[in-house]
């Protein structure tokens, strides 16, 4: 059966779906298959629901509306030195850190936005290395902001 994920807590590891036969079906972290370890809400799954707990919960590609590892990349790669795939990510801090370094930083003899451009770049190299799964965990669900 197939379903959205209402909501999942990663600290507790418990979550709910809204099935498409209009039931809730409750479900752990140890439903998750196919590598998963953590799912945002709003994302579609396929799973077997029985008694309102859903076991093999498998999380269907290309079905969330999460942010994009290629637009963060991208973002990170053009316009990183002003912090804009912080922003796009929900990094607001990190993105306002790196506006101002790039932004205040050239009175400081080029160093800050030097900086910032090196991990700007080195970001890009990470969002595009990491599996789409992995970027998920770290940089959407996760609470990461740097490297």
């Amino acid at each position: 059966m197939r379903g959205k994920v209402l909501s999942f807590d990663n600290y507790t590891g418990q979550g709910l779906i809204s099935g498409d036969d209009s039931v809730r079906y409750s479900f752990s972290q140890a439903d998750l298959m196919g590598g998963a370890r953590s799912v945002a809400a709003g994302t579609t799954v396929d799973f077997e629901g029985t008694d309102g707990i859903a076991r093999s919960v498998y999380v269907l590609q290309g079905s969330s509306s999460e942010k994009n590892k290629i637009v963060a990349a991208l973002l990170a790669f053009f316009l990183g030195g002003l912090g804009v795939h912080k922003f796009y990510l929900g990094k607001n801090t990190a993105g306002i850190i790196m506006l101002l370094c790039t932004l205040v930083g050239w009175i400081f003899l080029l160093i800050p936005p030097i900086v910032v451009a090196v991990i700007a770049f080195i970001e890009f190299l990470i969002y595009l290395l990491k599996s789409d799964q992995q970027f998920h965990e770290d940089y959407v669900v996760g609470d990461k902001s740097w490297f």
